[in-house]
């Protein structure tokens, strides 16, 4: 029935209610049933694995966790593509950490030496700086395999003093707009922060009723609630794959605050993002 208002309501009903509590009931678990879903469980835990070396000063001695300034947090082949063509070398960065999980979706790489296409999560820490970590996230983490991811990231960090960018694309179709989403200069930059990020931000904020999702929803958050100042720049495209043009969408970042200081030379950054993109499209071949 509907209500004056124009509000659909349904009319309280038993038809077929027996039926469903029958059906439940003959439904109940058995041993065999709890031990799979154990066994499933097991397999879906998120691995975070520690490879700091002992002489770098990154652990409070009060409280045995991390010291981290700031946290550059890269989600997607593009976002880390991106950092792996202008920040990241093998000179001035380490790596100190590795998530491994398995879900529907993905199964993370064990090594470090990973392609543009790979599924991994891989922590770095600046070698002249080990207060500053950056994180290649290209694996997608399942929505019952997230707050696993923060507990036993941001578990293992000192919240005090810590500061979060995140850099996330997603499709353009995503985007809610009066006007067509065709006549969008795709692809293009869009703020979210937490409100105690008092930084300026490189790009215009998210406008209402839009929404971020996944992974960088989650991060930003658990940033929310633990106070945390922290920003996510997602990335608007209307390309799935590996590109260029949306990776040098990200380029106005350069100038901000936290990432300006790590630009390695750009001609060379230049040479590395074509290094990725010949790769990317010679492993994606099938030949027949």
């Amino acid at each position: 029935m509907a209500t004056f208002f124009g509000e659909v309501v349904v009319a309280p009903s038993r038809a077929g209610v027996d039926d469903e509590e029958s059906a439940e009931e003959g439904c109940e678990e058995t041993p065999e049933d709890r031990e799979i879903r154990r066994e499933l469980e097991k397999k879906r835990e998120v691995d975070v694995r520690w490879t700091l070396k002992s002489g770098v000063p990154t652990e409070s001695s009060a409280d045995g966790l991390f010291v981290c300034s700031k946290l550059i947090l890269a989600i997607g082949h593009n976002a880390a593509a991106f950092l792996s063509s202008f920040i990241l070398d093998s000179v001035c960065w380490e790596v100190v950490g590795a998530v491994k999980l398995w879900n529907e979706w993905c199964r993370t790489s064990s090594t470090t030496n990973v392609l543009p296409t790979d599924s991994f999560c891989l922590f770095y820490c600046l070698i002249s700086d080990p207060t500053v970590w950056l994180c290649q996230c290209s694996c997608y983490v399942a929505e019952d395999q997230q707050f696993q991811w923060l507990e036993k990231v941001f578990g293992c960090m000192r919240k005090e003093g810590l500061q979060v960018t995140i850099l996330s694309t997603c499709p353009v179709a995503d985007y809610k707009t009066q006007e067509s989403t065709l006549t969008l200069p795709s692809p293009f930059l869009k703020a979210l922060k937490t409100k105690e990020f008092k930084e300026q931000v490189c790009c215009p904020l998210l406008e209402q009723p839009n929404i971020v999702r996944d992974l960088p929803a989650a991060v930003l958050s658990y940033c929310q609630v633990w106070q945390i100042p922290a920003v996510l720049y997602q990335c608007y495209t209307d390309i799935i794959k590996l590109d260029t043009v949306t990776i040098e969408a990200f380029k106005p970042l350069l100038s901000s605050k936290v990432l300006k200081s790590l630009v390695k030379d750009v001609s060379e950054s230049t040479k590395i993002l074509k290094k990725l993109l010949i790769t990317s499209e010679s492993h994606n071949n099938i030949y027949i």
